[in-house]
């Protein structure tokens, strides 16, 4: 097709194009009505083989633009057209800038843009209905039988107070729970425990459980959901936590100092009907302040005597759950309980050659201790139970190094002969920088499954996070082969090879430690506090001596975790309690 009328340039610029689709100058020279050799002279005056696929576009863009601008009259489609070339127009500027600049921004100027715009703040533990659904689905497909029963309790009934075998979970349960319900509701949460760092196992469970679910991260102390619904974790300080409304979970109360009076502020906290109480712990004692509560004697006192009721709260009467007089929806779920609910965690077996059956039955079976007889009773040991966040401000737990350079001393207990399965015990203790001071564990295992060298190395590990002065262990049985792994890298251990003397030394100093207030661990450990229960005095086997035992295993006792401890805090020398525990020493010597 000629262009007769068409100026050199514009001939030229359709030459050009007809090039790059392919067109040989022969063949353009024919289509645009010109010689061969002008074709050839342009091809090699403006090199167009030079130019870039990017370049040949643009031409082609612009060349196409220009003629439907120039067109007249235009319609509908033309316009459309002329805007799509427009913008590829400036899409293919943007392609050149980007490569001789590298900028993503240069290429999408909406990433300049977003960085510039002020960004907004997303909102942080955000659980709206969808996922609260789906916390809700996760939270009732995991339960046992008795779970469910503590579900539909809280459903019919404002208090809820539960005496529980150790490890059924408990905790686990009410942490999902509370989640689950403050996700739907916006009512806040308060969980209770006998110290700050028991109460924050709530929420390690609640953490996990809704990264799990719904890989949401819940951060902040308290936890402020986005519907504005808080969750609190405190320990027993009175000052701290009288402040709060909501629903509260209180647990391991039985083992709370001064419980009759931390109650009335817990109930303070849930005194209105919307809000319920959940009490929930392994019994310690007889004598606790917090058996009066639980069997109905503190309601009965009162009221006068004309109206007070009678409570059944033996196993029989409550292991389904029952609504008491006053007002209290309560249960009891011991081991064999919870593994005919669907527990298949436990071996009975195993766990009756692991405790003793005073042991069992307190810890497990739910029944209060008499500790009449212990050389450690409940009340002796109330005042070493603290709570460690709030008094020990230099001991920084979640640091790499908790007490920096300060010494620590070990203590380990492989409690038994190494055959019988039984736990061993470990415990770390901060001993006092000037003599007369206070001593604080750090730090307390069992170790359960564990055979020698992978105990010796759980010891050996230590070393990353303490400088560790002092490591001593019952060498009896198997404790002599961890004395072995651990002398490796750590020669100074020191091994204590049982007698009724020794034994009888060390439950005195620890005796002393305690009586002069200088014996301190976290109020949360109350495995600790029922390790020290269960060591009662007794007489050896040829009937001469006194010594102390617990469990069944007169050679070693049993009770772990107290003996580990003992190990540590026997590095201070005894001297420094024989003046006062003299009397004693001589009376069961003679």
């Amino acid at each position: 097709m000629p262009f007769p009328d068409a100026l050199p340039e514009a001939v030229r610029h359709q030459a050009r194009n007809l090039y790059w689709l392919g067109w040989i100058p022969r063949q353009i020279a024919e289509q645009l009505g010109v010689s061969a050799s002008a074709v050839r002279s342009w091809k090699q005056a403006e090199d167009w083989d030079k130019f870039r696929p990017i370049d040949r576009v643009e031409d082609a863009i612009e060349g196409r633009l220009l003629q439907l601008i120039a067109k007249d009259p235009k319609d509908g489609q033309d316009f459309k057209e002329i805007d799509l070339l427009s913008r590829q127009l400036e899409r293919t500027a943007r392609v050149k800038k980007y490569a001789e600049t590298g900028r993503e921004s240069d290429i999408n100027p909406n990433i300049k843009l977003r960085s510039e715009a002020p960004q907004k703040p997303r909102k942080k533990n955000q659980l709206d209905k969808k996922l609260a659904d789906r916390l809700d689905d996760a939270f009732r497909e995991d339960l046992f039988a008795y779970q469910e029963g503590w579900r539909e309790a809280g459903l019919k009934y404002r208090i809820r107070n539960i005496l529980k075998s150790r490890q059924i979970g408990g905790t686990r349960f009410f942490a999902r729970e509370a989640i689950v319900d403050a996700a739907r509701t916006r009512k806040n949460k308060i969980f209770l425990s006998a110290s700050r760092a028991q109460a924050y196992v709530f929420k390690e469970y609640i953490r996990s459980f809704v990264q799990e679910v719904c890989d949401v991260d819940l951060t902040g102390d308290p936890i402020i959901l986005s519907n504005q619904a808080a969750l609190y974790f405190l320990g027993t300080n009175t000052r701290t936590a009288q402040s709060y409304h909501g629903d509260v979970v209180v647990d391991e109360y039985w083992w709370i100092q001064r419980f009759l009076e931390f109650r009335k502020v817990v109930s303070g906290m849930a005194m209105h009907k919307k809000w319920s109480l959940t009490y929930l712990s392994t019994p310690s004692t007889t004598t606790h302040e917090a058996h009066s509560f639980w069997s109905g004697e503190l309601f009965n006192k009162r009221r006068p005597k004309g109206e007070r009721v009678e409570f059944d709260t033996d196993h029989k009467a409550l292991a389904a759950g029952a609504l008491c007089p006053d007002g209290q929806w309560r249960q009891i779920v011991t081991v064999e309980d919870a593994i005919a609910g669907g527990c298949d965690l436990f071996d009975i077996d195993q766990l009756l050659r692991e405790y003793s059956p005073e042991e069992f039955r307190n810890l497990l079976m739910c029944e209060p201790a008499d500790d009449t007889l212990s050389a450690f009773p409940l009340e002796l040991q109330q005042p070493c139970l603290v709570d460690s966040w709030e008094a020990w401000d230099d001991v920084k737990p979640f640091s790499l190094r908790p007490v920096g350079d300060d010494p620590v001393w070990v203590g380990y207990d492989p409690s038994g002969d190494g055959e019988d399965g039984d736990g061993a015990g470990v415990v770390v203790s901060l001993p006092p920088k000037k003599p007369g001071g206070l001593h604080r564990l750090l730090e307390r295992h069992r170790l359960l499954g564990h055979d020698y060298e992978e105990q010796g190395a759980f010891i050996l590990g230590f070393l990353d996070r303490y400088n560790v002065e002092h490591i001593g262990i019952d060498v009896t049985g198997l404790g002599e082969a961890v004395a072995k792994v651990v002398e490796k890298k750590f020669p100074l251990v020191t091994r204590h090879l049982y007698t009724a003397l020794l034994k009888m030394q060390m439950v005195l100093q620890c005796l002393h430690l305690m009586r002069r207030g200088r014996l301190q661990w976290d109020a949360g450990w109350s495995d600790l506090a029922q390790s020290f229960m269960a060591i009662r005095r007794d007489m050896t086997a040829a009937g001469g001596a006194a010594t102390y035992t617990a469990g069944r295993n007169k050679k070693t006792g049993h009770s772990e975790l107290a003996w580990a401890a003992m190990h540590a805090l026997h590095h201070e020398p005894i001297e420094a309690s024989a003046d006062d525990d003299g009397g004693a020493f001589v009376e069961i010597c003679g």
